[in-house]
């Protein structure tokens, strides 16, 4: 079977930075990551070009990462049928603008929405989407949650021990 692929579409390259973890991630995952900036307002053509065309470049998922007016995954959304993830980046207004343009799309063009700066939870959606088309990720998946609920069982452990020594 195929491998799968996202894509990571931010909407400036300083957004990157914020991104960083996301493409970590998915890669951990084994998920091949096609990474571009492209904006939404600056190179609409090449946004919905990018989107028209994604699901025949083996694109399985569509990540956007954007601040301010946050209209990159929307923009993404209106032009492909495949899920689309945006991560909302701080940039003013603490992020709040770019939350609420990319989660309040208008009926028919969903955009799925993490926190903000969340790319780790970007990546992980990707995974659970795409783990309905390639079983292996469920696995991945299950060894990432056990993984999440040692490291809390070690800290509550710690926690107990200084609580202790009080």
């Amino acid at each position: 079977m195929n491998t799968p692929k996202a894509a990571l579409i931010m909407g400036s390259d300083s957004d990157f930075p914020k991104v960083k973890g996301c493409v970590e991630k998915l890669k951990a995952f084994g998920i091949e990551v096609d990474v571009n900036v492209i904006s939404a307002h600056r190179t609409p053509d090449a946004a919905a070009e990018f989107s028209k065309n994604a699901e025949a470049n083996g694109i399985d998922v569509i990540i956007c990462a954007a601040g301010m007016a946050a209209h990159l995954g929307g923009v993404m959304a209106a032009h492909t049928i495949l899920p689309v993830i945006g991560i909302p980046i701080k940039s003013t207004f603490e992020g709040m603008d770019a939350l609420l343009a990319t989660v309040q799309m208008p009926p028919g063009i969903p955009v799925a929405t993490v926190g903000i700066d969340n790319g780790t939870n970007a990546a992980i959606l990707a995974a659970q989407i795409m783990s309905l088309k390639y079983d292996y990720l469920k696995d991945k998946l299950r060894a990432e949650k056990q993984r999440m609920a040692e490291g809390v069982m070690k800290k509550n452990e710690k926690i107990k021990a200084e609580a202790a020594e009080i």
